[in-house]
């Protein structure tokens, strides 16, 4: 068995790369994938493909756009969400990925550190698991493919 993971949160720490190389180190047979890490080419991406907009306001629009549909498909083509909350940066992008994968019905493990138990008390309780750190969430993962 194989599995595809979409990693959904913040894309301004390497939480990503760490997950990927533990998941690497034991060997899980997983695939991950999630949004543009390029912040760059995240924000351009819609005049790219577009054209020139006429202001930053139209600009943000075409580049959610087309943000939007990356997510729309990544998450439907995974077979689990790990959706990260740190608490450094506003985390809107995070919440929305977190609540499209329950609203489509991907198991979802959500980290947060414990300062954030209150405000996703309310997330938490729907997702599959709730974890403080990238170790437990990896341990998580791991479970899965454990022999009996």
């Amino acid at each position: 068995m194989e599995l595809t993971v979409y990693l959904a949160g913040e894309i301004h720490s390497s939480w990503r790369q760490e997950i990927k190389e533990k998941a690497h180190s034991l060997k899980l047979p997983i695939t991950f994938v999630g949004p543009m890490e390029n912040h760059d080419r995240s924000d351009l991406i819609g005049e790219e493909i577009l054209g020139k907009q006429p202001g930053s306001v139209f600009r943000d629009e075409a580049a959610s756009s087309i943000n939007n549909l990356r997510t729309e498909v990544l998450l439907n083509k995974s077979d689990l969400v790990i959706a990260l909350f740190g608490e450094k940066y506003k985390q809107w992008n995070t919440a929305m990925d977190a609540s499209a994968a329950l609203s489509l019905g991907k198991p979802l493990i959500l980290i947060r550190p414990v300062e954030l138990h209150h405000p996703l008390k309310e997330l938490s309780r729907k997702a599959n698991v709730t974890v403080e750190n990238v170790d437990q969430a990896i341990s998580a993962l791991s479970y899965i493919f454990e022999e009996q």
